[in-house]
């Protein structure tokens, strides 16, 4: 089962919706976010980023960053730029960008299922993110972004949502990535009630994207509850604010790797070694997307494709992932690149920024780029019902969710 609830949102006047809603906090850098923001006093940034009000370097930090994120949430509510609704909710959210669509159900949901596993995972959270997700959440009082989760489409509630796009959107516009971004308020109790019943029949949810911001969830809750001599269970701090998406309407590119260094080896080396798993063969370019059971690597100006060779491959939900195989048998044991999650040898790039971003960084900071297939949805809730978890950054989504465009406070 998968319990939703309905919830009175917090939304930006349609008009304004184009100024204030913004990317995630996590896909860009802090200088990258004050560029952003030039211009655009209302920037939901200022909430979810808010070091870009200060110069860099003379930011607060901690809980009085946070705290600042806080007030600035504040004042966007008096001020108008976010708005409650007057009833309890659910929200349609549409998503377009070039040719794909994808259409999912924003609601309330419960983090008693998340620690119980009916929510799964395919990774592992950083403890500094999680612990900066957290204080966020505490502080600002508020799920600022939603979790973005999936389930396994059956078609079922096809008719249901074609209902609700056949009406006006109460929000609709073009953000500067030119995707195209639609919000329907869905308050009709038999709608209502025919979502719930839908999702209290499915097995399961799953984490596509948000990882950081479900756990923190969970942390905030727990803390809270314990804080709550009445606690009954029913409180909004027992759930986090999530758009869940059909499976088959998914849209997962490549997410790729740069190292820093050959750990050491000359490039002849570096290639004798590799060629014990990998056959390599110069290209002109890599092919998009990435097949499977290969790679693009670019070093020295060049670019090579890498074939898996056979006693390298495997069944196995996880070990079979290109990410796995490239991490097993080549950035472990010849760059030296233990745990990507800490090593500062190796960065990753989505694949939104294409093969020239892996060339770019080859030239100023890196000195080998390796391009990696997409995971495709099926490998994702594969490994999540093994209950296994996925290498660190295997998944980039498009298009991703913009942040306030529905906000939900916990009390």
């Amino acid at each position: 089962m998968a319990l939703i609830k309905p919830f009175r949102g917090y939304r930006p006047p349609e008009n304004l919706a184009h100024k204030i809603t913004s990317p995630p906090y996590d896909v860009m850098t802090s200088d990258e976010a004050r560029k952003m923001v030039q211009g655009n006093n209302d920037s939901f940034l200022r909430i979810i980023k808010p070091e870009i009000d200060f110069n860099s370097g003379e930011e607060p930090l901690g809980d009085d960053l946070h705290n600042h994120g806080k007030n600035n949430l504040l004042d966007y509510i008096e001020k108008g730029n976010l708005v409650q609704d007057a009833n309890f909710c659910f929200y349609l959210y549409q998503i377009t960008m070039g040719n794909h669509t994808q259409t999912g159900i924003m609601a309330a949901v419960s983090i008693e299922e998340y620690n119980q596993g009916l929510i799964k995972k395919h990774e592992f959270t950083r403890p500094d993110k999680e612990d900066d997700r957290t204080r966020h959440i505490d502080i600002t009082n508020a799920n600022t972004g939603p979790v973005f989760l999936t389930y396994r489409n059956d078609g079922k509630l096809k008719n249901v949502i074609l209902e609700i796009l056949n009406s006006h959107p109460d929000i609709s516009f073009t953000a500067d990535d030119a995707t195209f971004h639609a919000l329907w308020k869905v308050e009709n109790k038999i709608k209502i009630e025919r979502l719930i019943d839908y999702f209290q029949a499915i097995p399961a949810l799953y984490i596509a994207d948000g990882h950081h911001r479900a756990a923190s969830a969970a942390r905030v809750q727990k803390i809270r509850e314990e804080a709550n001599p009445n606690h009954s269970g029913y409180e909004p701090y027992n759930y986090f604010l999530s758009v869940i998406f059909p499976h088959d309407e998914m849209q997962i590119l490549d997410y790729n790797r740069v190292a820093k260094d050959l750990n050491g080896f000359t490039e002849e080396q570096f290639h004798e070694s590799i060629n014990e798993n990998f056959d390599i063969v110069p290209i002109p370019h890599p092919p998009s997307p990435i097949p499977e059971n290969n790679y693009s690597m670019h070093i020295n100006g060049k670019w090579y494709q890498l074939d898996t060779k056979t006693h390298v491959k495997s069944d196995d939900p996880v070990e079979g992932l290109e990410a796995s195989i490239l991490q097993k048998y080549l950035l472990t044991p010849i760059l030296d690149i233990d745990d990507p999650r800490t090593n500062k040898r190796i960065d990753f790039v989505g694949g939104i920024r294409g093969m020239v971003e892996l060339e770019r960084r080859c030239e100023i900071d890196c000195q080998v780029a390796f391009a990696l297939p997409p995971v495709s949805i099926e490998q994702l809730l594969s490994v999540a019902d093994s209950g296994q978890v996925m290498p660190p950054k295997s998944t980039w989504f498009e298009p991703k969710l913009r942040s306030g465009m529905v906000v939900r406070l916990l009390d």
